[in-house]
């Protein structure tokens, strides 16, 4: 069998099922990961579900402040915020430079979130009275010592820069994850540090607390918060804490290595985030420690952070431990061995790069002069939201239609193709739309359904160029099976081109622009890939099978591939040259 000519593809004409198999499998594939993951419809946007979006912009008396580190720990302090008030769905995330936009459904209290998300971070370093797992993780059956020395304790190291560590003696230290920390099932709560060597009380309820206003009352009211608390519950975690002031003994919850959560008895707070002048994130090229993260203090906090380890120190664990508090929930618990005096801290130990980094942003946002103002706030009820999914519902089958009915009318039997293409097209957005929800938090506003219907135009131009490349090669005379696989390079490269500027406009609209702008951005770049895909995988093929049936290939009326109604041109014969005359003479 003769090799195909340069230039052509043999299996593109002669196995065009292997591209339809190939879309069609990717689609069963992708409608069944659809169903097995049960979000089988898209997630609607604020403005389609209903709720309420705020957007908020980024101020501060230092410019360098704000920047992508600190605006990214501003997000995860916002997302705690807004779980912290039960909300499911939520969405915050940021938008240029300074911008945050914080989406949340309906069913929450708007008043609330925009109280909530719009402060800044409250950073507290507050003594640990009494801890231990909580929730289902506890184990009902040990009982060990809360009294153990934490020289014995596994862990990361903190220590005083420029402190010289003594030979042979344990490194002033701190659990920033708290990883081998004895679990106490008794309370031990004192007014003040116990001084070294005396025993703590041991009892199954707090036998002392700090000397909070209230006295005795207040105590037992402490008591019963600590016994009653699952930090394992999220409604229950959330509360924990709430409205405690920091000049005032509270409970609260934190997750240790491990990943289970802990319950904490805390005292006042000691020194405040605003105390910590810089925090950041080192590796340890000399030690060989590892990832540490470095504190340095103002001068008055250097004084409160000295005076509070100061009297850690004398104390056993988990008495000598203090607990960095962010919006109520212990991100941190160290343990000290002897005063931090030098104004500055490490805290050492098994971090990896990123939990490093996490906690000296949690440390240094406490202290940026970083703030935020509302931009706008939009409500809309739910059933606002319902008419505008209804409206562009509506006008996303008028296009349709419209497209439809001109395809039908213009192409006749071509259409078909063209209609096939459009709902292969249709299932796969929709398909993805639905995955990318829970997958990526991708959510269906009303400029991404505009988006979509937009798109209906430049899908049904790409089908188009295909068919008016064909008629142009039967207007030339040739029949149907090779005008199909003459016109396809053409044509693939106005595809192409066309395709590309549209996703092109879409990828800069995306970056350029903000809010909900985006989504318009973001369903038109992915129709526009999707436009692609069908087309090489589906229309092509298709086309070049129908190619060999007789009511296609004939020419017939309705197939809009008739060559009289294209005017096409009589079919290219070869004639033979005329012989030249002969010479009478030399005859």
């Amino acid at each position: 069998m003769a090799a195909p000519k340069k230039g052509r593809s043999a299996s593109a004409q002669s196995k065009p099922g292997r591209s339809l198999a190939l879309i069609l499998i990717a689609i069963a594939a992708l409608t069944g990961g659809m169903f097995a993951s049960g979000h089988t419809t898209p997630r609607l946007g604020i403005d389609l579900a209903g709720g309420t979006s705020i957007t908020l912009a980024a101020k501060s008396g230092q410019e360098s402040a704000i920047n992508k580190t600190n605006m990214d720990t501003a997000v995860d302090i916002m997302n705690r915020r807004v779980n912290g008030l039960g909300v499911s769905e939520a969405e915050v995330q940021t938008q240029g430079d300074r911008n945050i936009i914080v989406n949340i459904p309906r069913g929450t209290n708007s008043k609330q979130a925009r109280d909530q998300v719009g402060t800044t971070a409250k950073l507290y370093f507050r003594p640990v009275l009494a801890t231990e797992v909580s929730g289902a993780a506890a184990s009902p059956g040990a009982t060990p010592s809360a009294s153990g020395s934490p020289s014995a304790q596994s862990g990361s190291k903190a220590t005083s820069s420029g402190s010289p560590t003594p030979s042979g003696s344990a490194t002033p230290s701190a659990t920033a994850t708290s990883q081998g920390r004895p679990v106490t099932d008794a309370l031990k709560a004192t007014s003040s540090p116990t001084p070294s060597g005396s025993a703590p009380a041991s009892s199954s309820a707090p036998s002392a607390s700090p000397s909070p206003s209230g006295g005795s009352d207040a105590t037992a009211a402490l008591q019963a918060q600590y016994a009653a608390l699952d930090c394992a519950a999220p409604a229950v975690r959330a509360k924990a804490g709430v409205g405690a002031k920091p000049t005032e003994p509270t409970v609260a919850c934190g997750q240790n290595s491990q990943k289970q959560w802990q319950k904490y008895v805390l005292g006042p707070a000691e020194v405040a985030g605003t105390d910590v002048k810089k925090a950041q994130a080192v590796y340890d090229t000399q030690g060989a420690g590892g990832w540490k993260v470095t504190m340095d203090f103002t001068s008055a906090g250097a004084k409160k952070f000295a005076s509070i380890t100061g009297k850690l120190a004398q104390n056993q664990s988990p008495q000598n431990q203090f607990a960095i508090v962010l919006d109520g929930e212990v991100v941190s618990d160290p343990y000290v061995q002897q005063a931090l005096t030098g104004g500055n801290a490490e805290i050492t130990g098994s971090f990896d790069q990123t939990e490093a980094k996490d906690l000296a942003n949690v440390l240094s946002y406490g202290a940026l002069p970083l703030s935020f103002e509302e931009q706008s706030v939009t409500t809309v009820t739910a059933a606002l939201g319902g008419e505008q999914l209804h409206a562009g519902l509506i006008a996303g089958a008028i296009g349709l239609a419209l497209v439809v009915i001109y395809l039908v009318v213009y192409y006749r039997g071509l259409s078909m193709i063209a209609i096939a293409s459009l709902l292969v097209s249709a299932v796969l957005t929709y398909v993805i739309m639905s995955l990318l929800g829970p997958t990526i938090g991708f959510a269906l506003n009303l400029p991404a359904v505009c988006g979509a219907i937009v798109a209906i135009g430049i899908t049904a131009d790409s089908f188009i160029v295909f068919f008016e490349r064909i008629r142009d090669e039967i207007r030339e005379g040739r029949s149907l099976r090779p005008a199909v696989e003459r016109a396809w390079p053409r044509a693939r490269r106005t595809i192409l081109v066309s395709d590309f500027v549209s996703f092109l406009a879409a990828a800069v609209l995306f970056i350029v622009t903000v809010g909900k702008v985006q989504g318009f951005a973001f369903t038109l770049g992915l129709t526009t890939v999707l436009d692609v895909v069908v087309v090489f995988l589906f229309t092509k093929p298709l086309m070049t099978i129908l190619a060999r049936r007789k009511f296609f290939a004939s020419g017939h009326t309705w197939s809009g591939l008739d060559p009289k109604r294209l005017g096409a041109k009589p079919p290219l014969r070869r004639t033979r040259r005329p012989s030249a005359p002969v010479d009478p003479k030399e005859a």
